[in-house]
């Protein structure tokens, strides 16, 4: 993870408008190209202005199972797609003759703005399994004491507890929650449940309370530059993670063939 400098979040007055950027069609998702730096500035825009990003990390198992779910499509493209992972760019050099700028994996994407962003921020984490979000606050705090850390629920709350949840989300407004789901649930709740109302910027963010909780190891820093942290993943935890890269890899070139061959490429 390269060093740079702090961040420090302008104020509404001070901020200013950055052009748009440019989009690649990627399984029928379209992930933002993007610099980390570039990246990192629309979420602290938001969060300096008051306004209202979703963001989203595609990798391969995202594109799998947004193939054939148009609604499911259709919220993302309402997203900050940034890319994540190895797959995305296999994808993007068959379709586009070139990866993309940056791997913004959320593991590391996190950690890096928090160490940059100078003014406190109030961060709240939405999901995983029962402590674990807890845990993983505790640390967080030891490591980052300018910001504020809190747990929301963890991601086992009922249809009953939604609303309640969803109030304390007004009241609080969070500059920044981390929603723990998985994919395709917390994409969708993102874009069904939440607005403007309830924080600046809301990301799914996967397993990431795990990591934070240091109760899944990182693969070592040479595994990750090999851009082959899924394998160190699937030796780690093959019974649960067979499926999405023993098949899930598979299946997610052989969308991108099909997209190729039918001449599906589009980028804005």
């Amino acid at each position: 993870m390269r060093a740079t400098a702090s961040i420090t979040i302008a104020s509404e007055a001070g901020s200013r408008k950055r052009p748009g950027y440019a989009k690649r069609d990627i399984g029928g998702i379209g992930v933002a190209v993007m610099e980390r730096d570039a990246a990192v500035a629309e979420v602290v825009d938001a969060m300096s202005t008051g306004g209202h990003v979703k963001l989203a990390f595609c990798n391969a198992n995202l594109v799998n199972v947004a193939a054939g779910n148009a609604a499911l499509q259709r919220s993302l493209a309402t997203f900050l797609v940034l890319a994540d992972g190895i797959g995305v760019d296999l994808g993007s050099w068959l379709l586009y003759g070139k990866p993309f700028p940056a791997n913004l994996n959320g593991t590391d994407f996190f950690p890096s703005l928090f160490a940059e962003v100078r003014r406190p921020l109030r961060i709240a984490l939405l999901g995983g399994r029962p402590g674990v979000a807890n845990r993983a606050v505790a640390r967080l705090t030891q490591r980052y004491p300018e910001h504020h850390f809190s747990v929301v629920s963890h991601g086992y709350f009922t249809a009953e507890e939604e609303p309640l949840l969803l109030d304390g989300l007004k009241a609080d407004r969070p500059d920044l929650l981390l929603v723990a789901m998985g994919n395709p649930i917390q994409e969708r709740f993102i874009a069904d449940k939440l607005g403007p109302q309830h924080c600046s910027v809301a990301a799914g963010v996967g397993a990431l309370f795990d990591f934070f909780a240091d109760e899944v190891q990182r693969a070592p820093e040479l595994v990750r530059k090999l851009r082959l942290e899924w394998m160190f993943r699937l030796w780690l935890e093959p019974r649960r993670l067979w499926r999405r890269y023993v098949l899930g890899n598979p299946a997610f070139l052989l969308r991108i063939a099909r997209q190729y061959a039918t001449g599906g490429r589009r980028s804005g």
